[in-house]
């Protein structure tokens, strides 16, 4: 729910000369400059470190810029100075949602709730994570209450929304639809409610709905690839084949490497009689399946070769052990696991940049593991002093 700590706040800020600043960056905000914004508010803090409202705007401005580390170190400062606001909780929860981490998410929303228990949005909020941790049950249970709460407001629209993907997740397809008719209702142009609906009407054989609503998504989002495909994957199979290349071509535009609107589009080429555009996507379909063998077999690869390093290193051989490590990353550079055992290799070794390099690389991939954390700290605890500048403990730096 973007802007949504910015709205809380905007209501709050008053106009005495202490917040006047912090007034200059809503405007700011709200206007688009939210560099602007940004600039303004740090050196508010800057000046007046316990600014709770200024670090409440300023965290989310960061989340909404993709700074993890920064956003949630703001957010959390905010909290601290204000232990009795669910407001400041429920920002945190959003940053750690925003950014993965669902545990401590769900402790912030739970928190949130503790404080204030007929605050719909942190409702609606730890329903979401609950659902994205498994836990139907405790979502439906929280999700429920934040539409008793929300009314018909257009947050409401979210909830509903996904409350239907626990619906569906049960298999209640019908009730699922029911949901999502309430968030088109509360939002007509909600692009994804919509789609999702097509989805799900097809699956409780309402073919003319089906298609409506897929209609009603590609309207509100004609940039969505998965709307464009599920339309014209609808058109295709109700046989008005000019509208169903329309919007194949068009997804094929928007994603040229999604499996299925490239299997679908042959298929319509060639029923068009294009037989030569139909064969040069079939021949695109094949080399992208081959291309996904090949980054299958390479990560069995890496597994294997990771393995084995950690066989020799146990034995004694640390320089085997480098050798398969470094052939295993090569193969799955992205393989946190591989990435900790190269770079802890390379620290014991005596390759220090490279070595505290790959459990950088390593945490900025799983920012959350709090076992990573602790060994980047305790490398750097035991590195040449001249390498110390480049780092910070905690994985924030940059090398």
């Amino acid at each position: 729910m973007q802007l949504l700590v910015i709205l809380l706040l905007a209501g709050a800020v008053t106009l005495c000369a202490r917040q006047a600043p912090l007034e200059r960056a809503w405007d700011l905000a709200a206007n688009g400059k939210r560099g602007e914004a940004i600039a303004v508010l740090q050196q508010l803090i800057g000046n007046d470190p316990r600014n709770a409202d200024a670090r409440l705007l300023l965290g989310s401005l960061l989340m909404e810029q993709g700074e993890r580390a920064a956003s949630i170190e703001q957010l959390s400062a905010a909290a601290h100075l204000r232990p009795r606001s669910w407001e400041a909780q429920n920002a945190l929860g959003e940053a750690y949602n925003r950014f993965g981490d669902t545990a401590a998410a769900q402790a912030a929303f739970e928190t949130a709730i503790a404080l204030k228990p007929d605050y719909g949005i942190a409702q609606s909020n730890l329903g979401q994570v609950l659902l994205a941790r498994g836990d139907i049950a405790g979502a439906a249970k929280h999700l429920d209450r934040a539409v008793a709460l929300l009314g018909g407001t257009d947050e409401a629209a979210d909830t509903h929304y996904v409350r239907a993907k626990a619906y569906t997740a049960q298999n209640q397809s019908d009730k699922a639809a029911g949901e999502l008719e309430q968030a088109v209702r509360l939002r007509p142009n909600f692009a994804e409610a919509w789609s999702d609906l097509g989805q799900t009407r097809k699956l409780l054989l309402d073919d003319p709905g089906a298609l409506t609503a897929f209609e009603h998504a590609v309207a509100a989002n004609p940039q969505d690839p998965v709307a464009q495909y599920r339309l014209g994957a609808e058109y295709l199979r109700q046989e008005n084949l000019h509208s169903a290349l329309d919007h194949l071509q068009k997804a094929y535009l928007l994603n040229p490497e999604d499996q299925s609107t490239l299997n679908a589009l042959q298929i319509a080429l060639r029923q068009n009689g294009d037989v030569e555009g139909a064969n040069r996507i079939k021949l695109q379909l094949a080399q992208l399946l081959r291309d996904r063998d090949r980054v299958n077999q390479n990560k069995l690869a890496a597994v294997k070769l990771n393995n084995e390093g950690a066989a020799l290193e146990k034995a004694g051989d640390l320089k085997g052990a480098l050798a398969k490590y470094r052939q295993a990353a090569q193969l799955d550079p992205d393989h946190v696991g591989i990435c900790i055992n190269l770079g802890v290799a390379l620290l014991r070794s005596g390759q220090w940049t490279e070595g505290l390099d790959e459990l950088h690389a390593a945490l900025v991939r799983d920012p959350n593991n709090a076992q990573l954390k602790a060994a980047l700290k305790d490398a750097l605890a035991q590195a040449p002093p001249s390498l110390i500048p480049k780092w910070k403990a905690g994985g924030d730096a940059q090398p």
